[in-house]
């Protein structure tokens, strides 16, 4: 049996912010492996053991970590606050000799335009709904703060690099499951809620923290273009209702909600894996990993899922210290529990 914290507070926002690091080092060494082999190298329960020490993790840590600490210097949340310190971080991991986990290639153009000095709107990848835009998201998820300035704050962040409607709509709905979470809301009841906060938003367009990028990325209105992302999403959660709807079939629940690679799939398919394993966040982890999309994304997401709803007592109490970006994640973790 796997020892797990005893702790007296539930820590919410670490074992989030822990829960992605560890999906992510799980998910790491499978990301590009089919089921079968990844079944044949860890057995039919998938990876459930950090290796190494530390554990390294991949970009999907890297950035998470970059929009916590941009988070934690601003002096206000507003977008003339925030976006110079998103930026900065965004660029100072784009050169770091630590980013050579197979980063994103939208990631990347955008950080080379970022670099120009540029307009952001003009600098980001508006064709781009990759997972990027909302793997980074959960620091944002555990900030007090009211629900527009959340929302605008998340779609900021992933607006950078990921321009497309979907990535800012996903990155908002990733924030919002990991505020509910965090809050106490039970992960049976995230499906429905979700889908009530895309229908409810499917229409704003929040132009005083994402300015002319719709006419950018060559919209015919500001509602159009979002409406396009919201849309996407609520596709995607409809896919997870019927999944959920019928029992557990034990295989790749990429086949069920997508590959994870793109924004939408990634948190579908990371919510699939949370829901199946409520109440043994390991198991979570591993069935992310177990999987022949984008691992470790998928089981990142997953953790900042499960460790949201639980907090640090999720999770094996050796495996704090053997993470990789342990420090950091203790000390962003601390600033919001």
């Amino acid at each position: 049996m796997i020892a797990t914290v005893i702790d007296s507070s539930p820590r919410r926002a670490s074992g989030s912010l822990f829960g992605l690091a560890y999906g992510d080092a799980l998910g790491k060494p499978t990301e590009f492996l089919t089921v079968a082999e990844i079944e044949r190298r860890y057995g039919p329960a998938g990876p459930r053991e950090l290796v190494g020490d530390p554990a390294l993790v991949t970009d999907d840590t890297q950035m998470a970590l970059a929009v916590g600490w941009a988070l934690h210097d601003a002096s206000a949340f507003t977008p003339e606050a925030v976006e110079p310190l998103l930026r900065r971080r965004f660029l100072d991991w784009a050169v770091s000799p630590d980013n050579n986990r197979a980063p994103g290639m939208t990631c990347l153009r955008a950080c080379a335009e970022l670099s120009r000095d540029i307009r952001w709107q003009e600098a980001t990848v508006t064709g781009s709904k990759g997972c990027g835009a909302n793997m980074r998201v959960t620091p944002v998820g555990l900030l007090d703060v009211d629900l527009d300035t959340l929302a605008g704050l998340a779609q900021l962040q992933a607006g950078l690099t990921h321009g497309h409607p979907t990535g800012l709509a996903a990155s908002e709905l990733t924030t919002y499951a990991v505020r509910l979470l965090r809050d106490g809301t039970a992960l049976k009841e995230l499906p429905a809620l979700l889908a009530a906060r895309a229908r409810e938003q499917r229409l704003v367009y929040r132009a005083d923290w994402l300015g002319d990028l719709w006419q950018v990325a060559g919209a015919g209105s500001p509602r159009e273009f979002i409406a396009s992302g919201w849309d996407e999403c609520l596709e995607a959660l409809a896919r997870l209702d019927a999944a959920l709807a019928g029992p557990d079939d034990g295989g790749d629940p990429c086949r069920h909600t997508g590959e994870g690679w793109i924004a939408e799939e990634a948190l579908a398919t990371a919510l699939l894996c949370a829901l199946r394993h409520a109440d043994d966040p390991v198991d979570a982890l591993a069935r992310g990993a177990r999987t022949a999309g984008d691992s470790d994304s998928i089981a990142a997401l997953a953790g900042a899922f499960v460790g949201a709803a639980h907090g640090m007592s999720a999770w094996p109490s050796g495996w704090s210290a053997r993470i990789e970006y342990a420090d950091q994640l203790t000390a962003l973790g601390a600033a919001s529990d």
